[in-house]
């Protein structure tokens, strides 16, 4: 589908610029041309989708919904799949979290979407069909899904409400009746330019992290050796999940600036399972997103989140590597 693009991408880089097909800048720069395109291509047109989707399913039906029914255990899955349609990364997930919270959503079902936004996003979709193709990406959205369904389950189970920080415990306690908001009924020819400047706003977010990312991913896949990756985690022995997953715990990035990066570990001879698990723990959990959920949690409660994501995360590189 993108064959164009790597002609585009060889004709500038070895024609145009006549930098040899067999050097590492060569290789580099060709890498970054070519991804680049591809995934902002992607990246919009998938974004664009989303968008539709977000402005017809937005946040307070979902919460007025999760409120009013009884769903017999369907409303860890359905925080999941709204936190895989919503475009953000960890750190701007939380204060949707904390509206959560305040709309009186059970902590489980709130901890559902906080796990799942981060991890599955219309970026990550984007850059995982571009890189890594459809049964690899639809392995990654299910998974992605279960994971924030099942660990919102658990988390759920551990009565952890005696853990909110006592700025949450205060506006419970205090919580008013608010009136609805009636929106505006307008058409879908009406809405399609807000959804386009939307869609087109979100890609402006992370053009620069993409960026970014490709340029690592294009470096590294260039320059780095054949082995390097290789011979930490590409070994397949059984530690090598949760030694991937250990080490990206501390980290930050999004997925427009990680996925490449994962990209090279492949082409170097990670396991897939083994990237993605790392890839996941990058974007799901971070010391910037424990500081903001400071504000909401105590730091028991944090570790407490981050443990159980941590051990499903490592679970789900197991099952990555079996699958794919």
């Amino acid at each position: 589908m993108f064959d164009w693009l790597q002609h585009f991408a060889d004709w500038l880089i070895y024609s145009v610029f006549g930098i040899g097909a067999e050097s590492h800048l060569g290789v580099a720069l060709n890498f970054f041309v070519y991804d680049t395109l591809k995934i902002l291509i992607l990246l919009f047109v998938i974004v664009f989708i989303m968008g539709i989707v977000n402005t017809y399913f937005p946040v307070e039906r979902l919460k007025d919904y999760l409120n009013r029914k009884k769903l017999y255990g369907l409303e860890y899955f359905f925080s999941s799949v709204f936190g895989a349609i919503t475009p953000f990364c960890s750190c701007s997930s939380v204060p949707l979290f904390i509206g959560f919270v305040q709309g009186g959503i059970p902590l489980g079902v709130t901890f559902s979407f906080l796990i799942t936004s981060p991890l599955v996003n219309e970026v990550a979709v984007a850059m995982f069909i571009g890189m890594f193709g459809l049964k690899a990406t639809l392995i990654y959205i299910v998974s992605g899904i279960l994971l924030g369904t099942i660990g919102g389950w658990l988390l759920g189970k551990f009565n952890l409400e005696p853990l909110l920080s006592d700025w949450v415990k205060q506006i419970l306690h205090n919580k008013m009746q608010q009136a609805e908001f009636l929106e505006e009924k307008r058409t879908f020819y009406q809405r399609l330019p807000e959804i386009t400047n939307g869609a087109w706003d979100i890609v402006k977010g992370v053009l620069v992290y993409v960026i970014i990312g490709i340029a690592i991913g294009a470096a590294m896949h260039g320059y780095v050796p054949e082995n390097f990756f290789n011979a930490y985690l590409g070994g397949g022995e059984w530690w090598t999940v949760p030694l991937a997953v250990l080490v990206a715990v501390p980290m930050y990035a999004n997925a427009a600036g990680i996925v490449p990066v994962i990209q090279v570990f492949v082409a170097k001879g990670v396991p897939l399972g083994t990237a993605i698990a790392f890839m996941m723990a990058t974007v799901g959990l971070s010391i910037p997103e424990a500081t903001l959920l400071k504000k909401v949690m105590s730091l028991k409660l944090i570790a407490i989140f981050f443990g159980v994501v941590t051990l499903c995360i490592m679970l789900s590189g197991f099952v990555f590597n079996i699958l794919l």
